[in-house]
């Protein structure tokens, strides 16, 4: 493989823009397009910059470098149930084509492979996701910023990975009444732009306990625009408080175990009332609700104050479900709480989401068959690096179409980018 072709500026494998203008007019949009999506969100500069970070360029030249190895772990995020060679096959064929790869170059063995990606570890590939994985959205893509806000959600879900004794050992088995899951699982918690289905910010985990702490990785990307949607099941006064400091705003689901005290109606029948940490005594509690309704200052460390917004959704039970949803956005005239009601339906963005990774990425491939940790969680990350691009593909062709962006089809972009980088 020549070494030349790594000193190209904008490269898939070797791919430049010039080489792809002077590709035949009916070449260049069906043939290559993954090449040019790939490189225009993932380039050689950003590679060379997580490598140099990461600490993890190689020191001699090899048939396989590093920045190579990242975009063929992106690969196979895109391919989850091929082979390691099938999917090095896939990378390359186009690359022959094109002239930007060496004919000699053989494809390497599955062991070869596997010992390039040990080489590499995860972390330049996390890196990659935390500095490219950005919101899509601007403030004229339809779905995504309603009521001035930037709407994110954030969940956690599972994957099963390989039964190995280091796999176990890191991850543990999903305990289910009586039985344990037949596989590890891998949890990951995502920050989501719901109108894009973009994710954004992703934190992956341990065991079934710590899927709060995860939340607290998935929102670092919080900031002062968004409203960020989560359900009850990942409610926690910490993790509410901790995200709440990024500076984004929040609208949660909690359950009927959550202790909300009452302090004033406003005009669009939500109401302020203090939510407070867990073990505080009911002495504690009523003393915090007179301070608050005095108007002094009151510890975030023990209680915070919020808006409570209240609703029955019809057709649950013979009386209507009720929900009860806690915000940030203490004013009514910024968010009524209609507004903010229709608003949070659109958390189930969120699922559907983590629902594309399960089923059009994973597809049949239900277990992600790296033994490692490292090469577990390398490949996560490219799955979520391939979302990515797919989104971002997706949310450009609705803004040519006027379409909402997460009305466009997953799958049906991925079969753009799969058929795009096949050696046909």
């Amino acid at each position: 493989m020549a070494d030349a072709e790594f000193d190209e500026p904008v490269p898939w494998c070797g791919v430049t823009s010039s080489e792809v203008e002077s590709l035949r007019p009916q070449e260049k949009l069906l043939d290559h397009i993954a090449l040019v999506v790939m490189s225009a969100r993932f380039n050689r500069d950003l590679l060379e910059e997580v490598l140099d970070s990461s600490g993890r360029r190689e020191k001699r030249v090899r048939r396989l470098p590093a920045h190579v190895m990242i975009r063929y772990v992106i690969a196979m995020g895109l391919f989850c149930t091929e082979s390691h060679e099938q999917v090095m096959r896939r990378l390359v064929g186009c690359l022959r084509r094109l002239g930007s790869w060496d004919d000699d170059w053989r494809i390497p063995t599955a062991s070869a492979i596997t010992q390039a990606r040990q080489r590499l570890g995860d972390e330049p590939v996390r890196m990659l996701f935390e500095r490219a994985c950005v919101p899509l959205g601007g403030p004229g893509a339809k779905g995504v910023w309603p009521a001035q806000h930037q709407l994110m959600a954030i969940d956690v879900t599972i994957v099963s990975v390989a039964d190995t004794r280091a796999n176990v050992e890191r991850y543990g088995r999903t305990q289910a009444r009586l039985k344990a899951s037949a596989a590890p699982q891998l949890r990951i918690a995502a920050l989501i732009e719901c109108g894009s289905h973009a994710i954004v910010g992703a934190a992956l985990g341990l065991m079934p306990h710590q899927g709060t702490d995860l939340g607290q990785g998935s929102g670092r990307a919080g900031r002062a625009s968004m409203l960020l949607l989560a359900h009850a099941s990942l409610y926690s006064f910490d993790l509410f408080n901790s995200l709440a400091a990024t500076g984004a705003d929040l609208a949660w689901r909690v359950g009927a175990s959550v202790s909300i005290r009452h302090l004033r109606w406003l005009a669009d029948n939500s109401d302020q009332a203090l939510i407070f940490k867990a073990g505080v005594s009911t002495h504690s509690r009523a003393r915090l609700v007179e301070q608050a309704r005095t108007g002094e200052e009151i510890s975030t460390d023990l209680a915070r104050l919020v808006r409570v917004v209240e609703y029955t959704v019809a057709g649950r039970d013979p009386d209507g479900e009720l929900v009860v949803d806690v915000t940030t956005i203490l004013d009514h005239h910024e968010v009524s709480a209609m507004e903010l009601a229709n608003t949070f339906q659109q958390r189930w963005e969120n699922e559907s989401a983590l629902d594309e990774i399960r089923t059009n990425l994973c597809g049949c491939c239900e277990v992600i068959r790296s033994k490692t940790p490292d090469l577990v969680e390398q490949q996560m990350w490219g799955m979520l690096l391939a979302h990515y691009a797919i989104r971002a593909l997706l949310l450009e062709a609705a803004d040519h179409t006027c379409n909402v962006p997460n009305c466009e089809s997953s799958s049906g972009g991925l079969h753009v980018l799969r058929r795009q980088s096949t050696d046909h």
